[in-house]
């Protein structure tokens, strides 16, 4: 969210307004984050709602304030198919590693055990399958032979705050079209 923020603030993403972060998590370090710049921000907790209950309410506040494009980061749910069906190609998420190897969790510890040399993290368009939708960016990242899990997960992060604000400017820009599961670049492309 923060890098988000800072790349809408510095023009990285043009024509872009950050209008909500919103979590089911109070403690949440982005509110605070978002808090301290202004940002709007909104609780939708879980706790003993069903799904249909508790998504039905974060679509309500995502339309009363217009929201165009939705950024997952740290949503660790799937979400369902009317929620999907509900913003088509318009919910981004990040995840690090270069999909489709190594959805879900723990994949930095992934990584390391099947001795790859090389991961990294992929922003795509959220589909109805878990990390699957059309891939939109990515950045690699090399697997050093004394890596641990958190020492992979750090530089990854590193480019996952990159990659994301140039995801979004690219997806804002509309200069894309989706071909199965790969997002190509038309014309040319203007970052900031």
């Amino acid at each position: 969210m923060i890098a988000l923020s800072e790349a809408v603030k510095s023009g990285a993403i043009p024509n872009a307004e950050i209008v909500l972060v919103l979590s089911d998590n109070a403690d949440a370090g982005g509110l605070l984050a978002a808090t301290e710049r202004g940002i709007e921000t909104l609780v939708v907790e879980r706790s003993s709602r069903k799904r249909d209950e508790h998504e039905s309410e974060i679509i309500a506040a995502l339309k009363q304030r217009r929201v165009d494009l939705i950024c997952l980061a740290g949503y660790m749910r799937m979400l369902s198919s009317s929620f999907v069906e509900t913003f088509p190609r318009r919910i981004l998420n990040i995840h690090p590693s270069l999909l489709p190897s190594f959805p879900g969790l723990h994949v930095q510890q992934q990584a390391i055990t099947h001795g790859v040399k090389w991961s990294g993290c992929t922003v795509h368009f959220v589909d109805n399958t878990l990390d699957g939708g059309p891939i939109i960016a990515q950045r690699v990242v090399q697997v050093l032979d004394n890596d641990t899990e958190d020492k992979l997960a750090e530089r990854i992060l590193e480019q996952e705050h990159q990659l994301y604000a140039e995801a979004v400017a690219l997806v804002i820009s509309g200069n894309f079209s989706v071909d199965g599961r790969r997002v190509v670049k038309r014309g040319r492309v203007i970052y900031g």
